[in-house]
């Protein structure tokens, strides 16, 4: 049984337009940042989420933990559709679904010392005493790696590098117990020598706590390494979804393959296919039409430009949205 079901789920952001641009047009603009998609994660999996940067990838996770509410859609946790929750039913619900954010430095506050940081969960969700918070709070600084947990408790942000403001954004994620996490770059803000050290704390925590994961991610090699199955977007729409073997070895959508040839080759006599796609993702607020790929597609033809793909079940856990397998 799935843990989380997103059902056609959109979310546009309204354009805020210049006084002589409202007088000129009265017509409402929006950016499409997610416009339709649908998936699943079973529980325990760790699903990647992949695409370039403005494909809508971060506002997928907001939506997942109900950071953002859907435009339209439904978002079903352990059977329940978080999309229509509020007040104190939706802040219980917080206690099973987190988010790390990409940038730890901005998501800590400066002037709150780290073991406040990660306390401040227990205390806003009315859990324990002032001892208690103190004693799970030292815990869960032990548990991350951030030891011993009274030299790090009454630190500052700016007094801890990268990888252990990361490691903070962690504990602060699994102090409340969740089932559910959605990781948003969680290694791209770290150097490449922490980067691993990062990658295996998630694991352990998976396995330690039975946690279920959305790995959002640019970087497709390391993807390949913690998740069970990919779904790559593109402009607000999810193109092609399969397991992690398979979209590597053999992606179908030529956008997948684009992505594919990209990642690098630690071999400098290897010969690579050209990594497409050419030129920039177009604008959101006014995406190309029928196939959102097809300007810079080097396999489009009549048909991609005059009608949207439908994500296609093609069996084996895979699914493509492309004209090219409409048969």
């Amino acid at each position: 049984m799935a843990l989380v079901e997103v059902r056609n789920v959109k979310k546009y952001f309204s354009v805020t337009k210049g006084i002589v641009e409202s007088l000129m047009t009265r017509e409402a603009t929006y950016v499409r940042a997610v416009d339709g998609i649908s998936f699943e994660i079973e529980k325990g999996e760790v699903l990647g989420l992949a695409g370039e940067s403005g494909s809508g990838k971060t506002t997928t996770g907001r939506l997942c933990v109900r950071l953002l509410r859907p435009t339209e859609g439904e978002i079903i946790y352990n059977g329940k559709d978080i999309a229509t929750m509020k007040g104190k039913e939706l802040r219980r619900m917080r206690r099973r679904i987190q988010f790390t954010f990409q940038d730890p430095t901005s998501s800590l506050n400066p002037r709150l010392k780290i073991g406040d940081a990660i306390s401040d969960a227990l205390k806003l969700q009315g859990i324990g005493s002032a001892d208690e918070r103190r004693g799970r709070t030292d815990e869960i600084l032990e548990r991350v790696g951030l030891s011993p947990a009274s030299s790090f408790y009454n630190r500052l942000p700016h007094q801890l590098s990268g990888g252990q403001k990361q490691r903070v954004v962690f504990g602060r994620a699994i102090i409340l117990n969740p089932e559910f996490v959605v990781t948003d770059e969680p290694v791209a803000m770290v150097d490449v020598s922490i980067k691993a050290q990062i990658l295996d704390l998630m694991m352990d925590l998976k396995r330690e706590l039975d946690l279920t994961y959305l790995f959002i991610s640019h970087d497709l090699a390391t993807s390949r390494h913690v998740c069970d199955r990919i779904a790559i977007m593109y402009l607000g729409k999810i193109v092609e979804v399969a397991d992690r073997d398979r979209i590597y070895e053999d992606p179908l959508h030529p956008y997948a393959v684009g992505l594919m040839n990209a990642i690098p080759i630690p071999d400098p006599k290897a010969k690579k296919a050209e990594a497409v796609p050419r030129g920039e993702i177009p604008s959101p607020i006014n995406p190309p039409s029928g196939c959102r790929f097809h300007p810079r597609c080097p396999m489009a033809f009549e048909k991609c430009p005059n009608e949207e793909p439908e994500l296609r079940d093609l069996g084996n856990g895979r699914q493509v949205a492309c004209h090219l397998y409409d048969n």
